[in-house]
């Protein structure tokens, strides 16, 4: 394949040097940022990562900087970008790179591969653009461009299609720049070769392209059908008191949002009314520990936050509580604390309308 597919790199490297775009991980070799940049833009575009991007450039310089920070920090700087393991891996690797490697970053893809974190395209990422190891990335945009451009239907999510394409993306990697090689794969997916309606047309590969010639370009990647997405429903119980004081409980345990502070939490199998809530257990036992006066539905319609495998119904409720110096907080504190978007998006609402009324009393 290699042979015969000698046009692909020529042509991708030589479309890259005349229409990348200036970007600032792209000024720079230091594994540092190149790490930075490249976790924060898995499952990100471009466009929403680069300010979170300089924003820790500025707050962490150097990877000791990163390190030396508290875990509440980072995932602080990171609110709003998502998926936070990667925020919490980032910041375990720093401290090991800072402490055990002596602020050193492994130097090849194998010992890359060790940092938590850093998979298969990362290394790749940092070990062909820092150090001229010709590793060849494979992320969707690749599997985009590579399976219509040789008209490969395997799934790409298979693990035969995972290996295939490495594979096939080791073979035509440009083993004398293969930085620039892949960063132009990933730039070209991105911007030319897209998922719905790239321009054929004008495509450097249109006269190359075997999906293009078979009309397959739509089809094209294949992936297996997705895991079901579960409804879940939660309600906040946002307690607030006439002392101008609310309660926030960190969320410990695996899965979504870990680390992160939200409202007392109460899950329910659907969505519930006023007389369902005053009668859970869970309610209840807040009740008691707050001793809230009354309560109120906030948000009649419930708001659907969309992740990846889950849709949270979310009931926000406004709990009058006698206040209690257990857990908690000023309420002109709360934005010190990183909290997901959801809880983030509701602060700004209720909490900058409750300033409103009180300066209209």
């Amino acid at each position: 394949m290699a042979k015969t597919a000698s046009f692909f790199p020529k042509r991708l490297i030589s479309w890259y040097m005349e229409n990348k775009r200036a970007l600032p991980w792209r000024e720079t070799i230091d594994p540092y940022k190149i790490w930075l940049s490249e976790i924060m833009l898995q499952q990100t575009r471009v466009a929403q990562g680069l300010p979170y991007y300089m924003k820790f450039c500025v707050t962490f310089p150097k990877v000791e900087d990163l390190a030396n920070a508290s875990e509440e920090e980072v995932l602080k700087l990171w609110q709003g970008l998502g998926y936070y393991s990667r925020a919490r891996n980032l910041h375990i690797t720093a401290k090991y790179v800072s402490e055990e490697l002596k602020g050193v970053f492994p130097t090849n893809y194998k010992d890359l591969l060790q940092l938590k974190g850093v998979g298969d395209y990362t290394a790749s990422a940092i070990a062909s653009i820092c150090f001229n190891e010709p590793t060849a990335v494979v992320d969707g945009n690749v599997y985009r461009v590579l399976s219509r451009v040789f008209n490969i239907d395997t799934p790409i999510n298979s693990t035969k299609g995972i290996k295939d394409f490495k594979l096939l993306a080791q073979e035509l990697i440009d083993e004398q720049n293969p930085g620039n090689y892949n960063q132009a794969i990933m730039e070209f997916g991105a911007r030319y070769c897209m998922p719905q309606n790239p321009d054929c047309t004008s495509c450097i590969f249109n006269d190359k392209c075997l999906a293009f010639q078979k009309k397959k370009v739509k089809e094209l990647p294949v992936k297996l059908k997705k895991t079901k997405v579960k409804d879940q429903y939660f309600n906040y119980i946002v307690m607030v008191s006439d002392m101008n004081m609310t309660v926030l409980n960190k969320r410990t345990k695996k899965g979504i949002w870990q680390q992160l502070y939200e409202f007392p939490l109460i899950e329910s199998n659907s969505g519930i009314n006023y007389d369902q809530l005053i009668e859970l257990k869970e309610y209840k036992g807040l009740i008691s520990k707050y001793q809230i006066e009354s309560i109120t539905k906030y948000n009649e319609t419930p708001i659907i936050h969309k992740l990846s495998h889950r849709n949270l119904h979310t009931q926000f409720w406004i709990a009058e509580m006698i206040d209690t110096a257990e857990k908690s907080i000023n309420i002109d504190l709360i934005l010190e604390y990183p909290v997901p978007v959801l809880i983030e998006n509701f602060i700004s609402e209720f909490f900058q309308k409750e300033e409103i009324n009180k300066e209209n009393d």
